[in-house]
């Protein structure tokens, strides 16, 4: 995934220091509970809501039981259509893929449709290093790169901020990157997208070269389908006069029918609208209409590994709506960026380190950044269980042993053996209720249980054992 999230602490470290942040953990609680009441408001207008959702996920795990299948349908339709299909591997050779492709027009600068994926797989650093300059055209991705920041959000990846700190990074960094933000900038909304507007009004009609991601890709026609709220989407998509769009494989539908049930789910999930504002669907090529080359790049980048697991195999259902993210009281107060990753949140807990493995400090830390309170899958518009898989992705990390694993299952295994035999059972709890004033409070020398009572103490051993008592009080 993308390099600049290399060498991030663990989710705990960083979360420490982000909840110390009170303007962050004010705007993070400002925005989540503003769309999740909206959400709420916008899926309680469909009656029929949630078959809409048990739609969604069965459309998706028969997709995904088949995908190979399907893959292949959306190769030759793309390649009827006009464009051209390349299959990358893994994120070295996507990147490698694009920068052929963009080097090959000849230009140095490209725009970009808000894209997840080519977070994902670091594109824009690498287009840097070949010398492209790879400019952002969604608002918020706009100033996420204007601010040298990172996305903390799937759907807004700057709600970290709020509109005085944007208003500064315009005012300071604009003219670096193109036109100057106008004198007198406010932090009034209006005035900010205005200043934005012009801002990127000049490189979408100077740019021949567009990359996009996508939210669906039809097998059956080889159609792409882009949804956002802005217009600057539709403008790289229509502009350039090439477009090269990096899409996860797990991103295949079967039929335009099945895009029906995703139009309803996904707007009122996402922004809690009842549709998009601008739904662009293209495909291939077309003599005078919009790009006149077009090339597909298919990433799998781990996702097959996430099909094998059929456990972790529905994370590949989700549509990227956040919905989870909105009402995660983890995410709320931690942010996007504890998670060291383009994938924040519940969600981002469980894709990230099925996509990476569990093998770093970060990545294996990612399962436990959940209370397990189940609001992600009760809001989820495609019914993954994101607590069963993070239960699973825990076992994994577990598996995976290292000294503070080998002594708790050494500690369960002894545990085990003292419940199976009653008479050891009973000679420790009574020399446990006798011992019971040398007990300490925390347990201070032991430093894998120490973390556990700084926040709480031992509970209080009672002064005779339960079995005792009930013999005591019901015998006599």
């Amino acid at each position: 995934m993308s390099g600049t999230y290399l060498g991030m602490p663990s989710f705990p470290r960083a979360a420490r220091a982000a909840v110390q942040d009170r303007t962050l953990r004010a705007n993070l609680r400002h925005a989540t509970h503003t769309i999740r009441d909206k959400r709420a408001k916008a899926v309680a207008e469909l009656g029929d809501w949630d078959q809409l959702r048990e739609a969604g996920k069965q459309i998706k795990d028969r997709t995904l039981r088949h995908l190979d299948t399907h893959l292949l349908q959306l190769e030759q339709a793309v390649t009827a259509a006009g464009g051209t299909v390349h299959w990358a591997a893994d994120a070295d050779e996507a990147n490698r893929i694009v920068t052929d492709l963009v080097r090959a027009t000849g230009e140095r600068e490209v725009v970009k449709v808000k894209s997840m994926a080519t977070q994902e797989i670091g594109l824009n650093e690498a287009l840097e290093a070949a010398g492209i300059a790879a400019y952002e055209t969604d608002l918020a991705e706009l100033i996420v790169q204007l601010g040298d920041d990172r996305p903390s959000h799937i759907l807004v990846p700057a709600i970290h901020r709020n509109r005085g700190e944007i208003r500064e990074i315009f005012t300071r960094t604009m003219s670096e990157w193109g036109r100057p933000a106008p004198d007198g900038l406010t932090d009034r909304p209006a005035d900010l997208a205005e200043a934005a507007r012009l801002h990127l009004r000049d490189k979408f009609l100077r740019a021949k070269v567009g990359i996009s991601g996508a939210n669906f890709m039809v097998a059956e026609t080889g159609t792409l389908v882009v949804v956002e709220s802005e217009g600057n989407g539709r403008m790289c998509l229509t502009l350039p006069e090439t477009l090269i769009s990096v899409v996860g494989i797990e991103k295949t539908i079967p039929t335009w029918r099945d895009l029906e049930v995703f139009l309803q789910t996904l707007p009122r999930s996402s922004t809690a609208e009842r549709m998009n504002p601008y739904t662009s669907t293209w495909t291939g090529t077309a003599d005078g209409d919009g790009p006149q080359t077009f090339h597909l790049v298919l990433l799998d980048n781990g996702r097959t590994g996430v099909l094998a697991d059929e456990v972790g195999r529905q994370t590949l259902r989700c549509i990227r709506c956040s919905a989870c993210l909105n009402v995660c009281p983890v995410y709320e107060r931690a942010g996007g960026h504890a998670y060291g990753s383009v994938y924040p949140g519940p969600i981002g807990a469980i894709l990230t380190p099925q996509l990476r493995g569990t093998t770093s400090e970060v990545d294996a830390s990612l399962p436990f950044a959940s209370t397990l309170c189940g609001a992600c899958y009760e809001v989820c518009p495609v019914a993954i269980d994101i607590p069963e898989v993070l239960v699973h992705l825990r076992e994994k990390v577990a598996d995976q042993g290292g000294k503070g694993h080998r002594l708790e299952k050494a500690a369960i295994k002894a545990a085990g053996w003292v419940l199976n035999h009653p008479a050891a059972l009973t000679a420790a709890e009574r020399a446990a209720a006798k011992t019971r004033r040398f007990h300490p409070e925390k347990l201070g020398g032991l430093p894998l249980a120490a973390a556990w009572t700084n926040t709480r103490d031992l509970p209080v051993m009672p002064a005779e054992p339960f079995r005792d008592w009930w013999k005591r009080t019901h015998n006599s």
